[in-house]
């Protein structure tokens, strides 16, 4: 299934361009538009407001489609945050997809000094305000879609019923099937997999860790691990086994499986997340090794 903005099948996830200026990210957006890649998916934490550097990259490319995976209920008001979608749609012929999520506990409460309370009602709630929201400006022909971060089964229940889709992160594939059975046949199901071009699996697991460190403080991330199967040990240690479930290593044809296991488990489509260790330099070059072999 697709929304009315097509993203095609697999698309890029990246965190890096917040450190590039933005005379670079226009140059950068315009490369992968070149590439062949049809989507850009970008998050929202501390750095630069999601919603103006969908903008930046839209205004940057003819037909790459940008995503926000996600932007941040806590930062904006219901009004402001649809409001803000539809002159994204209107204004750049429906290539933008609006990605909301609760974020994290520590997040919100630490960064936003905002409480962080029933998430799921609230989210619920802010999906409703945003229906009723007014808007007297010229607005896109016809209403643009909106997905959630879902990992659990109410959240993910409620991405079916008030959304147009999901958009799972830090997943393995077997998550991807449960998705799609709660979801139904319909829904888009946008799923983020990180993914390293490196078949050391010394280094590549390396790299995996450092990166889902963070990942791993986070009740959200670490909740949904164990309704998976996984142990408090393999969240713990970062076990070979739970690092190899969350970012596929080696070369093209192992990603390439990766992308593919999702997509049989139900996944429309997959958007990969190229791993670095230094995140002031962007994987171009994997990027482009990476269309070459996928798209």
């Amino acid at each position: 299934m697709q929304t009315s903005v097509d993203i095609g099948r697999i698309g890029i996830w990246q965190g890096v361009l917040d450190q590039q200026p933005s005379g670079r990210v226009r140059e950068l957006a315009a490369e992968i538009e070149e590439m062949g890649w049809p989507s850009l998916w970008l998050p929202e934490s501390t750095g630069r407001d999601a919603l103006v550097s969908s903008s930046v990259l839209l205004a940057a490319t003819t037909n790459l489609k940008v995503a926000t995976g996600i932007a941040q209920i806590h930062a904006r008001h219901p009004v402001t945050m649809i409001n803000a979608q539809r002159t994204l749609a209107e204004a750049y012929d429906n290539r933008f997809l609006l990605g909301l999520g609760v974020s994290h506990q520590p997040l919100i409460e630490t960064v936003r000094k905002t409480a962080y309370v029933k998430p799921y009602s609230m989210m619920k709630q802010y999906l409703a305000d945003m229906a009723e929201a007014p808007f007297t400006a010229l607005g896109p022909a016809t209403d643009p879609p909106v997905v959630i971060a879902a990992l659990g089964p109410k959240m993910l229940e409620l991405a079916r019923t008030a959304t147009q889709g999901a958009h799972p992160y830090f997943v393995p594939p077997e998550h991807t099937v449960i998705a799609r059975e709660a979801l139904g046949p319909e829904p888009l199901l946008a799923v983020e997999q990180m993914v390293i071009l490196d078949t050391n699996p010394e280094t590549a697991r390396e790299l995996a860790r450092a990166d889902m460190a963070r990942y791993l403080r986070l009740p959200n991330y670490t909740n949904n691990l164990l309704r998976l199967g996984f142990t408090e040990a393999d969240i713990a240690g970062a076990t070979d086994r739970l690092v190899d479930a969350i970012v596929v290593w080696g070369d093209e044809d192992a990603i390439s499986a990766r992308v593919q296991a999702h997509l049989d488990a139900g996944a429309d489509h997959v958007c990969l997340q190229h791993l670095v260790a230094d995140r002031t330099v962007p994987p171009v070059a994997e990027w482009h090794r990476l269309a070459e072999a996928l798209l």
